[in-house]
């Protein structure tokens, strides 16, 4: 489904982007979007600046270090934590300037979902954005996603509300670029700031 490059095109025309942001990436699963996010950020002439990543599953983040290992990346930091305890990560991982999750939240319980995003929007900085990608709601993904990998599906109104809930103020929904488009199909992508 060409969903790296959809992520990496997708970060090659944000405004999001400038030198040195300071991310966090929850949810980092196996570093999908953070190598993506670092590739356009290069591509752009931008500075990378550190990243912190969690994620809940050791054989993901195993091979997500294995990746920066060998392709020697240096200044990105992942551990395994849970997304509904953010009280047990470091110290310093707070005032982000991007938060990005992209296909973790779909995975955490419906009712807990205005909480785990309420809990991401108290460690960004105060002109910081969450950048969401989450699994849209449709015939294709309940068939694909819901009932293959039992996700949560959503639309975007929910979204909308849960965001507000979680004290969001500024809520944005994009698409994928060209020629990625289809990847709409699968999920939204939601620029949030508080």
């Amino acid at each position: 489904m060409a969903y790296p490059q959809g992520i990496r095109a997708y970060f090659r025309r944000s405004s999001l982007l400038r030198s040195n942001l300071y991310v966090l990436d929850a949810g980092c699963g196996t570093g999908v979007v953070t190598l993506a996010l670092r590739e356009a950020l290069l591509s752009r002439g931008f500075q990378p600046g550190l990243v912190q990543g969690f994620d809940l599953t050791p054989k993901m983040l195993d091979k997500f270090r294995e990746t920066l290992r060998t392709q020697a990346i240096e200044g990105v930091n992942i551990v395994q934590a849970d997304a509904l305890q953010l009280d047990t990560l470091a110290e310093g991982w707070n005032n982000f300037d991007l938060i990005v999750s992209a296909a973790m939240m779909e995975y955490l319980p419906q009712e807990r979902l205005v909480e785990a995003l309420s809990g991401l929007r108290l460690r960004l900085n105060k002109t910081g954005s969450l950048l969401l990608f989450i699994t849209r709601q449709n015939w294709l993904m309940r068939l694909l996603v819901g009932h293959w990998w039992g996700a949560n599906l959503y639309q975007a109104t929910e979204l909308e509300e849960s965001l507000r809930l979680a004290g969001f103020t500024t809520i944005e929904f994009e698409t994928f670029p060209f020629p990625y488009q289809h990847l709409s199909l699968w999920g939204h992508i939601v620029e949030a700031k508080q």
